[in-house]
């Protein structure tokens, strides 16, 4: 039988075929890069020049329990909450005397209030026990009260005392992170950790407060308002609404 000789492949296929080979991919975007996080501080700052917490308080400690109170819960709520329960129970020393359950009608409005009257008086309880009745001023000791995590120390140390310890990161902040593609993260405290390489840290207490008030206004869980958004063009939000 005689030999089947493959036909030649022609020179100028070779070369596509190379050439195809050869094609750069398309470089990867740096979503984290210093000139893109600066468009993205420089639209917070036009936003929302004097962004702050919206949890009303007149000391540390009001602050303290208001936080404690706004898991689960709108400030707004909140709000409705405080006055009257700041002026039943006006000191620390005030919280920490009635059981948790005496505590609960007066915050019941915020939801898990059981959990949180006992995070409030244990943690009254401790500030005036250990750290005569003034609200610690470290992330550290602020972590050993109970019912406190980073993002209330956080909250309490940026908004009380200007002390920028890391940033906050609530629903909100957790939100916009993931979709402008400045973390992959799924926990807070990972999330957290990535702003922190990213955001200089003069800002960050401003940076949380901004964010938390872009994601209520603008950057909205449900319909966020992206035709209007300072930063539309630079976002590759898979649920971008234009």
């Amino acid at each position: 039988m005689a030999n089947r000789t493959k036909p030649a492949r022609k020179a100028g296929a070779k070369r596509t075929v190379a050439a195809r080979r050869r094609r750069p991919s398309k470089p990867r975007k740096d979503y984290t890069s210093p000139e893109r996080m600066a468009k993205i501080l420089a639209a917070l700052d036009q936003l929302f020049p004097q962004a702050e917490c919206a949890l009303r308080h007149e000391n540390p400690f009001q602050l303290l329990v208001a936080t404690i109170l706004s898991a689960q819960c709108t400030d707004e709520r909140v709000n409705k909450v405080t006055p009257e329960l700041f002026q039943k129970y006006p000191t620390p020393q005030d919280f920490a005397a009635p059981r948790p359950e005496v505590l609960e009608p007066d915050i019941r409005s915020t939801g898990f209030f059981r959990n949180k009257a006992k995070s409030i008086v244990g943690a009254a309880k401790k500030i005036v026990a250990d750290f005569g009745g003034e609200v610690p001023r470290s992330m550290d000791e602020l972590l050993s009260l109970p019912g406190v995590a980073r993002k209330t120390a956080n909250v309490v140390l940026g908004t009380a005392y200007g002390i920028p310890t890391g940033v906050v990161v609530d629903t909100h902040v957790f939100r916009i992170a993931r979709r402008l593609k400045l973390t992959k993260e799924n926990t807070p405290e990972k999330v957290e950790r990535d702003l922190m390489k990213i955001v200089p840290q003069q800002r960050w207490i401003s940076f949380g407060h901004q964010m938390i008030w872009f994601g209520r206004k603008v950057c909205q869980a449900r319909k966020p308002l992206c035709a209007t958004c300072p930063l539309e063009t630079i976002c590759d939000a898979p649920d971008k609404t234009v």
